[in-house]
């Protein structure tokens, strides 16, 4: 291959990362379906291709949808135990990020709602409102109709605005303050006080520390609060399966403020936060390491703050 068509497919692999980021949840499988885009357009009679770009995304995406149709995909996302992959901020996986639209559209608490969506539900949704793609244009990616297109994204909104309720979408100094208020009322078993600080409809979603075989979810603010009360209470055991006793520091997550626990430069677990209204609206724990490869590469590239509590 000359370095011309590499120069090329090297100058939108960040486009094609995100794309199938949002495609997939997942960061590693994202690098996989674009690595395998890669070595198609290596195989391909590119002057015949008359639009590049096109082309590859119409590639990846197909690819992303061959894997979500998987049968031992469906099988382990069926299970119960599937979270999206935390990705940390600045990471370029995570743009574009210029409008609400797609940001939303890479938060974690939206990832997790997609999965509800059938494939080609889920690629119309990410290629309309994260990429601003024309209905023409995705019926070409997909080869489906424009009608078509213009049904699923139709459904795609409605059932991911029926799990969502929009707030005003809070700037990070004010979303960090509020965390900063739960983390205190969680560390010092105040309950009342992070009841206070929920959304009547608020959620909490977790992987059990990496241990469980379903995802543990709670709903109300009283059972929210309760969880999150005995999951931040630092124990010997606790500490153990962690291996020391971590380091919490506040950092940004998928466009959202997140708790990291972190022992010698290492993320063992990460609690991300939605910030609706001043108030927390969903909490989603992440602890399985395969889940936190790639956020950890990040941290131990990333310049982080003064840690709130040094060790728990």
């Amino acid at each position: 291959m000359d370095s011309t068509a590499i120069d090329r497919f090297e100058a939108g692999r960040g486009r094609l990362a995100s794309l199938a980021y949002r495609l997939l949840g997942s960061a590693a499988d994202a690098e996989d379906a674009v690595q395998d885009t890669f070595i198609r357009w290596q195989a391909a009679d590119r002057e015949r291709i008359q639009v590049p770009e096109a082309w590859l995304t119409k590639v990846v995406t197909n690819l992303c949808l061959d894997r979500l149709r998987s049968a031992q995909v469906r099988h382990e996302r069926a299970a119960g135990a599937w979270l999206p992959e935390p990705l940390l901020e600045g990471d370029p996986m995570l743009g574009p990020a210029d409008t609400f639209e797609q940001r939303e559209s890479v938060s974690l608490a939206v990832l997790t709602l997609l999965e509800r969506l059938s494939p080609v539900e889920r690629a119309v949704y990410v290629l309309r409102e994260a990429f601003a793609y024309s209905h023409a244009e995705i019926a070409g990616i997909l080869d489906i109709t424009e009608s078509a297109s213009q049904q699923h994204v139709h459904r795609a909104r409605i059932r991911i605005a029926a799990e969502r309720r929009r707030g005003v979408e809070a700037d990070p100094a004010s979303a960090r303050r509020v965390v900063e208020e739960f983390l205190a009322a969680a560390t010092s078993g105040r309950t009342e006080r992070l009841v206070a600080l929920l959304t009547d409809d608020a959620t909490v979603v977790s992987d059990g520390a990496g241990l469980a075989k379903h995802l543990l979810r709670y709903k109300t603010p009283e059972r929210v609060a309760s969880f999150v009360r005995a999951g931040f209470k630092p124990t010997p055991a606790k500490r153990r399966l962690a291996g020391g006793s971590p380091a919490i520091h506040i950092a940004r997550v998928n466009g959202s403020p997140a708790v990291l626990a972190v022992i010698d430069d290492r993320v063992v677990g990460a609690v991300a936060f939605e910030v609706r209204d001043d108030k927390v609206a969903s909490l989603l724990g992440i602890a399985a390491a395969d889940r936190l490869t790639r956020l950890n590469g990040a941290w131990r590239q990333h310049e982080p703050d003064v840690p709130v509590i040094n060790a728990w």
